[in-house]
């Protein structure tokens, strides 16, 4: 059985393909509890549940099933409709776009999300509240500078800005403060915490990027953590023709903290930093060598955390 949940503020509009009929649950913890009731009374094995991620509504849901033991997918909005244009479906209603994604739940078999532990929510919740209080504080910054600039705004303007500052730098050192201490509260997660940061380049933030974001890093290969991410780069070659590879889709708030954690990797990292500067040696462009880069360290740190082994200076390796 394959299900296609639309997921909206309000409910969840839930269709099986090859069913014609479909329902309706409230998007509520005794909601999803019915769904699950309703789905297995249909008495057929539910093979793949499919979400679309919209905003982070789809994050209560899919963590639902999971602790249902029920595989759940949450896929790109795009990607499904890509896909419901190619199958002719020009109309969109939220009773449509549940009956779509349960059909390409059933063509495509997407892979099952993991779902992190409960602190990897919680994680991820203070990690995506520190970005949006992150974004605020460069518009305010920005918007200062523009009034030092133009020397047209009042006084209390100014001052204005100058105390929604403050206001942001406390909540954003508050934020850092309560994400540290969940992180020393469990050993296991003050363990791979240390693992990533041994790494030359890689700080506290996107350390914590990739353990909220990425429960999945230690536990795949190399191809599959750099697809997963996006950094993977994909051919596009048509006959004779030979295109130029480009990375897509993937976590881009995780591909943000690489990017930084790289950036930084390339004045203090000597291995990414021979790696890249080899990359430039042999005339690759400088996004190429850098999401290249990206690569390796995210490859890095996934097989740092499967094997559990710190960070080693090349100096020091056997």
């Amino acid at each position: 059985m394959f299900v296609g949940i639309d997921v909206s503020k309000e409910r969840l509009d839930v269709s099986v393909h090859g069913h014609k009929e479909s329902w309706q649950f409230s998007r509520d913890e005794s909601g999803l509890a019915r769904l699950v009731d309703h789905l297995r009374g249909l008495g057929e094995s539910i093979t793949l549940v499919v979400l679309e991620a919209t905003g982070g509504l789809e994050r209560d849901v899919a963590a639902g099933f999971a602790v249902a033991k029920i595989p759940a997918a949450v896929v790109n909005p795009r990607q499904v409709r890509d896909f419901a244009r190619a199958t002719g479906k020009l109309a969109k209603t939220d009773g449509i776009d549940a009956a779509v994604l349960a059909h390409f739940a059933e063509a495509v078999r997407p892979a099952v999300q993991v779902v992190g532990d409960e602190l990897a929510q919680a994680l991820e919740a203070r990690i995506t509240r520190r970005s949006q209080l992150i974004q605020m504080l460069v518009a305010e910054k920005n918007r200062r500078a523009t009034l030092l600039v133009q020397r047209t705004a009042s006084s209390a303007m100014a001052k204005s800005i100058d105390v929604h500052i403050r206001w942001l730098e406390k909540q954003i050192a508050e934020l850092d403060d309560d994400v540290d201490k969940l992180i020393r509260n469990s050993p296991v997660w003050r363990e791979k915490d240390d693992l990533l940061q041994s790494v030359p380049g890689v700080g506290p933030v996107t350390s914590r990027t990739l353990l909220s974001y990425v429960p999945e890093l230690g536990a795949l290969d190399r191809k599959k953590i750099a697809a997963l991410i996006g950094l993977a780069p994909y051919n596009r070659d048509s006959g004779q023709g030979v295109g130029r590879r480009a990375i897509w889709g993937g976590r881009a708030e995780v591909r943000s903290a690489l990017y930084m954690a790289t950036m930084a990797a390339l004045r203090c990292n000597p291995v990414l930093r021979t790696f890249h500067a080899r990359l430039k040696a042999a005339g690759k462009a400088r996004m190429v060598a850098i999401t290249a880069t990206m690569r390796k360290l995210l490859i890095t740190l996934n097989a740092m955390l499967r094997d559990c082994v710190p960070w080693t200076p090349p100096a020091l390796k056997a």
